[in-house]
């Protein structure tokens, strides 16, 4: 846990706590619960996008530095001295990693021992998979440079398949998000328009007959958590949940998983990837809908 960790936590409390103060009972409530628990981990969901971000510029960087090698290999130089050589080049955010493994040549430490840590550290699956193929070659003898350029290829082509799915794929993920709007919006007008007519429908038909039936009994009635001891907090949050306003939340909050890891498959080709695009679609999904259902229950 770093300061920013700590600072992002201690950010989401303080809100925790002024709208505990401050705005209990009003239709802010629980809008304000969402934004203070999005803030407190904000700081690893910002580690999650940087780390992601570091990952995509090590794939890009990593052919460079497969390519320098190559041409390094071809003037003359043996391997390990090519690294060193290479290492002087600004990779990006693969540099710290070619600095360390040029580092470890330069101390004596052979040189698949050095590669395995440094295809280690980068935690890349296409960094590791190329740097297994050079020990191979390197311990059973064969052409380093035939297998480096052949590599060098590899990775180019891996890169260009990435980038045409990815130019390919981006607008059915703009798609994916407005359908998902699409789909909240229903929703809401269900919610706050559809439920509350049909509800003075039938009050309406209970005035005129004199018997009133609610045909979804502790479906439509609206109900609010309570805070005021664990009992309470408890039961109320179970009834909220049997009620036509949990069930519209949790069905969001499926549907906003299941679509975000969709995405991140179809455009990255990994389901970690989708991860952020389900934490995006739940996260506005429950502030949405709490902000409508908040307003629903204040005003109507």
């Amino acid at each position: 846990m770093r300061s920013k960790h700590i600072f992002s936590i201690l950010a989401g409390l303080i809100i925790l706590a002024f709208d505990f103060l401050l705005f209990r009972g009003t239709f802010l409530f629980f809008p304000l619960i969402i934004i203070a628990v999005s803030v407190a981990w904000s700081g690893y969901w910002i580690d999650f996008f940087v780390r992601d971000q570091q990952q995509k510029e090590l794939e890009e960087k990593f052919p460079e530095f497969v390519r320098n090698l190559v041409g390094s290999v071809k003037s003359g130089m043996p391997v390990s001295q090519a690294i060193v050589h290479v290492s002087k080049n600004d990779y990006g955010s693969l540099s710290p990693h070619v600095k360390k493994l040029a580092n470890q040549i330069e101390w004596a430490i052979p040189l698949h021992r050095a590669l395995t840590n440094f295809a280690n550290e980068t935690n890349n699956r296409i960094v590791k998979r190329a740097v297994s193929t050079v020990i191979e070659a390197e311990q059973s003898g064969g052409d380093i440079e035939g297998v480096l350029e052949s590599i060098t290829s590899s990775l180019v082509e891996i890169k260009k398949i990435k980038e045409q799915r990815k130019a390919t794929i981006n607008s059915q993920i703009t798609q994916g998000y407005i359908l998902f709007f699409v789909f909240l919006g229903v929703i809401i007008v269900i919610q706050m328009v559809l439920v509350p007519y049909l509800g003075g429908i039938n009050v309406m038909q209970a005035s005129d007959t004199g018997n009133y039936n609610d045909p979804f009994p502790g479906i439509t009635q609206k109900v609010s958590v309570s805070f005021e001891s664990p009992e309470r907090f408890f039961i109320s949050a179970s009834s909220w949940f049997k009620s036509l306003d949990g069930i519209f939340v949790m069905l969001s909050v499926i549907q906003g998983l299941f679509a975000g890891i969709v995405l991140g498959k179809l455009s990255e080709g990994d389901l970690t990837s989708g991860l952020k695009h389900s934490l995006i679609l739940m996260t506005l999904a429950v502030f949405l809908l709490s902000v409508a259902q908040g307003i629903s229950m204040q005003f109507f």
